[in-house]
């Protein structure tokens, strides 16, 4: 087992070898000496005229001197090597030896112990100084870094699109292996597989928890040890599942690009052990691969806490709802004020805090659809900061102690979205308020504005609405709308108007309008047989009285 705590936290993401900085400096400086090892890491660069500079010194440095600890007898040839042979012993990477104002050459015994002991050697001009050596090797590391935190923020962005999929686990494994050369193996708290991917491939999910292998998108099977046997795993397995507190184990296999095996235990937030992500390279990770590995291990703790220990209010809920349907209305105050307070944790609310049904539709019906019903959910849960969302074909509908304010409304619009905002509630009436939410959907719909259920008239011209009140009226009355006598058109609305108002009252409407009874007589008559109807049905008078209310004052005259 190897403790997060002991790992190499100074390590950096990126790195400079030393053939890279080599191929920076200017053209001046002359290799006298190449040691073989230009894929080497280089650290740093640092000045020293210290005789012995290895106590402060680092694996992997550049030393630069002047040849200060040379002068006298310090250059012995016996005084020299041991120089050299200390910066070996302590890692050095490379020796920079500068000409002036000490030496106007590279001592020879210098050059021979390089080329003893294999120490890169590089002279350096007088015309090049120390500093600008060091600064070359900043700019370098800082060009590198950059571009490590560039590749790094896009598997980030890659991660969460896999989180966010209708497959997280799979697509985690899958981005996984595309930024790191492993294979990868993530395992049940039960110790069976659930999803597995190679390098170059794609997450494939073992059927019953198999150990089946991965296929290509072409159906073959991978070439790749991710087909490594779970019973080949059962050590660093049972060593991940045993053993507490954040860890790392490791392990080899004979198994090619297995050569070094590690696993992360994926824990609950009380140290309980739901799984594990085994892992699998033929040789070992840069810390910015490292990095990624991190992430996933996090994410994947993440997914199997919400699947299994976290958020226990709404399955809580779901289950007893489910079990006894009827609980809500004849259950027993003790078991009503259960499942309020399961309620409430689930809209992260209180017992007694009023509730919110929304509905949200599409304002456009050709709008793209969203990535995916996942990535919809989670969206609509952290917007309306409850747990309570239900994908629809409609679009989606959520319980929320929210208000709904006109910022919050104003976010939702700008995705593409209108809404049927529920008026307060209490637990009991949660289905009663939805049906009123559902009653203003159509309208919505037809208008393409959001709509409040507590600012709504409730009247069937409340509910119908300007627009399709409108568009009712131009269908019903088109024929006495389209007339082009203004006169004759005013006439007509008024009569019809005021033989309904006065519930077809020949002698109440003949009054109202100062007409002789025969006279209102035939032009009703006359108005039944334009616009094609039966007046003396009910529901004829009806919607020709509602389409009446939304008939603009200029089309009556």
């Amino acid at each position: 087992m190897v403790p997060l705590a002991r790992e190499a936290a100074a390590e950096r993401l990126g790195f400079v070898t030393l053939e890279q900085f080599l191929q920076k400096l200017p053209p001046e400086l002359k290799i006298l000496h190449d040691g073989g090892n230009g894929a080497g890491l280089l650290r740093w660069v640092e000045p020293s005229e210290l005789e012995d500079p290895t106590p402060y010194l680092v694996d992997g440095e550049f030393i630069l001197t002047a040849g200060l600890p040379f002068l006298g007898d310090g250059g012995a040839g016996g005084k020299v090597d041991a120089y050299v042979q200390r910066l070996v012993g302590a890692g050095v990477g490379a020796l920079g030896f500068g000409l002036e104002p000490y030496f106007d050459g590279v001592p020879g015994a210098l050059v021979d112990a390089c080329r003893h002991h294999n120490l890169t050697l590089v002279e350096v001009p007088k015309t090049v100084p120390f500093a600008a050596i060091g600064l070359e090797f900043s700019q370098l590391l800082e060009s590198d870094n950059a571009r490590v935190f560039r590749q790094l923020a896009d598997t980030n962005r890659q991660l969460m699109r896999a989180v966010l999929s209708a497959r997280p686990e799979h697509e985690l494994l899958a981005a996984l292996v595309q930024r790191v050369p492993v294979w990868a193996l993530l395992v049940g708290a039960d110790g069976r597989v659930r999803a597995r991917a190679a390098a170059g491939g794609s997450a494939t999910s073992a059927p019953g928890g198999s150990a089946a292998g991965s296929t290509n998108p072409g159906g073959g099977p991978w070439n790749s040890p991710a087909a490594v046997e779970l019973s080949a795993l059962q050590p660093i397995l049972k060593r991940l599942l045993a053993g507490s507190g954040p860890r790392v184990e490791m392990d080899s296999l004979d198994e090619p690009g297995s050569a070094l095996v590690f696993g992360h235990p994926l824990r609950s937030t009380r140290d309980a052990n739901l799984g594990a992500l085994i892992l699998g390279s033929g040789s070992p990770l840069t810390p910015a691969q490292n990095s990624v590995v991190s992430s996933v291990v996090g994410l994947l703790e993440l997914l199997v806490r919400q699947r299994t220990s976290g958020s226990l209010a709404p399955s809580q809920l779901a289950t007893a709802l489910l079990l006894h349907p009827d609980s809500m209305a004849s259950g027993g105050t003790r078991h009503v004020n259960g499942l309020k307070d399961l309620l409430a944790q689930s809209i992260s609310s209180t017992r007694s805090a009023p509730l919110r049904v929304v509905q949200g539709l599409k304002a456009d019906a050709d709008w793209p659809a969203g990535d995916s019903p996942v990535r919809e959910l989670l969206q609509w849960r952290r917007m309306f900061d409850t747990k309570l969302v239900e994908i629809t074909d409609y679009g989606f509908a959520a319980i929320t102690r929210l208000k709904v304010d006109d910022a919050l409304l104003a976010e939702t619009e700008k995705l593409g979205w209108r809404l049927v905002i529920g008026d307060a509630t209490e637990f009991q009436g949660l289905a009663s308020a939805y049906q009123r939410a559902t009653s203003l959907r159509a309208r919505v719909q037809a208008t393409g504005r959001s709509a409040r259920v507590d600012e709504v008239t409730w009247s069937v011209a409340g509910l119908l609405g300007r627009e399709a009140g409108t568009m009712l009226a131009a269908r019903l009355l088109e024929p006495v709308l389209s007339q082009e006598d203004p006169e004759r058109r005013s006439a007509q609305l008024a009569v019809l108007r005021t033989w309904l108002g006065e519930n077809g009252s020949w002698d109440a409407t003949a009054k109202a309008l100062g007409l002789h009874r025969n006279s209102v007589r035939r032009q009703i008559n006359a108005l039944a047989e334009l616009l094609d109807t039966d007046f003396n049905q009910a529901q004829v008078r009806a919607e020709l009285w509602f389409a009446l209310q939304y008939v603009d004052e200029s089309q009556s005259r």
